[in-house]
């Protein structure tokens, strides 16, 4: 299922009534769940190796958006959902570090989502205070990812 579907489907889930929409075809099943109305619309992709990861992170990526107001500056939030990766490969060393000056169009991460690997880059310049996101981990879409100052 490409992104804009994917995308489209989650936006009709969370502008209507329906609290879960479940749909499978040939390169998977994909599952979209609205959590209660103050919460933010929960989004698991079951395929193959992600769908042992996804419910784990699930409650690991609950304490981020708690931290995320606390934080002051400019929030880089995932543009989809995928695996979280700060380097180009294992052994690599990561984008950015907590404390390094970024500009505008830099990349930041990767977000493996579907085996396509989207380079994720700042939308704003300044300095990295946070990095919220954990390196292999599922995030969602809207999920906060950086802090910049």
């Amino acid at each position: 299922m490409d992104l804009r579907k994917l995308k489209t489907l989650i936006d009709l889930v969370s502008e209507s009534n329906i609290s879960e929409l479940e749909i499978t075809e040939a390169e998977g099943k994909v599952r979209i769940v609205k959590a209660g109305e103050a919460a933010p619309v929960q989004y698991v992709q079951s395929v193959a190796a992600p769908a042992v990861a996804a419910p784990a992170a699930a409650p690991a990526a609950a304490p981020a958006p708690a931290a995320a107001p606390v934080a002051t500056g400019h929030t880089v939030k995932s543009p989809m959902v995928g695996t979280f990766y700060r380097s180009s490969s294992p052994g690599a060393p990561a984008f950015v570090e907590i404390g390094a000056q970024v500009k505008e169009g830099e990349t930041l991460c990767i977000i493996e989502a579907m085996k396509i690997l989207n380079e994720i880059e700042a939308d704003k310049s300044g300095t990295v205070t946070q990095i919220l996101g954990e390196n292999g981990q599922a995030v969602e879409y809207g999920q906060p990812l950086f802090i910049i100052e």
